[in-house]
Parts: structure tokens; sequence; C-alpha cells
């Protein structure tokens, strides 16, 4: 059974930094692409990071560029993702996601292309 699980969200001041955890299980954690989107409320989930462990290709929204880094610990079957320079516009349910029905091949960016999900956690940053 795949499974993903969240870890890390929490309340921080703007400016201030972050490190989510996704810990997967169930399939071969380096074959596949691993992404993180977000949804804030009332609007639609999006890209926010993406990662293929096969090559290390990584792939940022640009809305994060540069204040989010995304890694991976094979090892851990454990993809991070840091981030700093938070605003109050990156509150949001923050998910990762995998996409196990295409082995090192594509990278999607799109939530149509992850057909695992784990449940999410909380990220609220104050103004």
């Amino acid at each position: 059974e795949v499974q993903l699980v969240e870890s890390g969200g929490g309340l921080v001041q703007a400016g201030g930094s972050l490190r989510l955890s996704c810990t997967t299980s169930g399939f071969t954690f380096e074959d596949y692409a691993i992404g993180w989107f977000r949804q804030a409320p009332g609007k639609e989930r999006e890209i926010v990071s993406c990662i293929s462990s096969w090559d290390g290709n990584i792939y940022y929204a640009n809305s994060v560029k540069g204040r989010f880094t995304t890694s991976s610990d094979n090892a851990k079957n454990t993809v991070y993702l840091q981030m700093s320079s938070l605003k109050p516009e990156d509150t949001a349910v923050y998910y990762c996601a995998a996409d196990t029905r295409t082995s090192r091949s594509r990278v999607g960016t799109d939530v149509y292309e992850y057909n695992n999900w784990g449940q999410g956690t909380q990220v609220t940053v104050s103004s």
C-alpha cells in the first residue's frame, strides 16, 4: 500500500522558516516523481515543487523560487521542503504526492498527474 505522510507544518511569522517532510512507503521511492502542492482557502491546489530522485531534477513554481528548497533522502524514502522567507501568501495546506504510474519518466506539475496523496499539513504565516 502506497502511503505518504507529511509533517512539519505550523504557525510562523513572516520572514521565518519551516521544513516540511514527506515520508513515503509502499513503492520504490527513487523511481517516481514526488511533488509538493498547496491549497489555500478558496483557491485551487497548485504546484510548489517536484523532484525526480533518479536524476535529481527539481522544479519550482515561480512564486517560491529562491525561497524554497526541495531535497530527498533516498535511504529514508523522504522528501523535504525547506521554506524560508515565508510570506503570509504562503499560508495553505501543503500536500506531497507521488506519481506511481510512470517510472523514471515524467515529472508532472499538474494535480491530475499524481495518483497518491498525503493527508496534508497546515502552514500558517502571520504578518
